[in-house]
C-alpha cells in the first residue's frame, strides 16, 4: 500500500514538473528596451552620462554623420549579441538614413564576421521593426544578386598570401574565404565596400579582435575611410564597446595611420 502510495506521488511530481516546464517554455520573450525611468531607479549617474555624454555630445560630434554613428552602433550591438538595445538603434538607424536594404546587408555581414547565432538574435529583433514600419520584401536585397566587380589584382595578392600562410594545414577555412567571403559577400551591392569595411572594423573592435584588425583599417581606407573618420569611429565606440577594447584598438589603428597618408 506504502509503496503504491509513493508511486502516486512520484507520478504526480512528474506530471506537475512537465506542466511547469511546457508553460515556461511557451512564456513569451520580452523584447522591450529600457526606458529612463527603469535606468534612473537603478543608476541614476548612468542616465545622466547617456544624456549628456553619450546622447548630447558624442552623437553630436562633427567628425561623422548619424548615418555612420548608426552603422558603427548597430555593428557593435550585434557583434556583442546586445538585443536589449537593438530596438532603439534599429528604429534610430531608419531615421537616420540607414535604409532596411543596409541593415539587412550589415545583419548578414555580420554573421561572417561575429557568428551565426549573433546575427539570428538581430534578425528577431529586427524583424519587429520592419514590421512596425511596414518594411517589406520589395526594400530588401534579394538573395542572389549581380555582385560588384572584384579588383583580381588585389584579390588575388591577398588569395595568396593566405595560402602561403595556412593552405596547407586548414585548406577548408582558406578556401570558404577567398570563396565565400570575398568573391561573394564582400561584393554584394546593397552595402557599399566603405560601409562593409566601417561595419567589420566595428566589430572588430567590438570584440577585442586587434589581430585581425590592421588588414581591415588597411581595407577600410582604401575603400574611402579616412583618417579623421577611423579615429572618431574608435572614439564613438569606446562607448558602446568600453574603454579597455578601445586602447587595444589604439596602438594597431596608430600605427596604420603613420604608414600611409590621409
Amino acid at each position: 500500500m506504502k509503496l503504491l502510495a509513493a508511486t502516486i506521488a512520484l507520478l504526480a511530481l512528474i506530471a506537475s514538473s512537465a506542466t511547469q516546464a511546457q508553460e515556461t517554455k511557451a512564456m513569451p520573450i520580452s523584447k522591450s528596451t529600457l526606458t529612463r525611468e527603469d535606468v534612473r531607479m537603478v543608476a541614476p549617474a548612468l542616465d545622466k552620462y547617456t544624456q549628456e555624454r553619450l546622447l548630447g555630445d558624442v552623437w553630436k560630434r562633427p567628425g561623422r554623420a548619424p548615418r555612420d554613428r548608426s552603422i558603427v552602433t548597430l555593428a557593435a550591438l550585434i557583434g556583442r549579441n546586445q538585443a536589449i538595445e537593438m530596438p532603439y538603434h534599429f528604429n534610430l538607424a531608419l531615421d537616420n538614413g540607414v535604409k532596411p536594404r543596409e541593415i539587412s546587408e550589415i545583419i548578414t555581414h555580420l554573421a561572417f564576421y561575429t557568428g551565426w547565432a549573433n546575427a539570428m538574435s538581430a534578425v528577431a529583433v529586427a524583424k519587429d521593426a520592419f514590421a512596425a514600419r511596414h518594411i517589406g520584401a520589395d526594400q530588401l536585397p534579394a538573395a542572389s544578386v549581380t555582385l560588384l566587380p572584384i579588383n583580381e589584382a588585389a584579390e588575388a595578392q591577398r588569395a595568396t598570401l593566405v595560402q602561403e600562410q595556412f593552405g596547407s594545414s586548414f585548406p577548408g577555412v582558406v578556401q570558404y574565404t577567398t570563396d565565400v567571403l570575398f568573391r561573394d559577400l564582400w561584393l554584394r551591392p546593397d552595402l557599399t565596400p566603405r560601409d562593409r569595411s566601417l561595419v567589420t572594423i566595428s566589430a572588430l573592435i567590438a570584440n577585442g579582435q586587434v589581430a585581425q584588425l590592421a588588414p581591415h583599417l588597411n581595407r577600410a581606407m582604401d575603400n574611402g575611410l579616412t583618417q579623421a573618420q577611423a579615429a572618431e569611429t574608435i572614439t564613438h565606440l569606446a562607448f558602446y564597446v568600453g574603454w579597455p577594447n578601445v586602447f587595444s584598438a589604439l596602438p594597431v589603428a596608430k600605427d596604420i595611420f603613420a604608414k600611409r597618408p590621409d
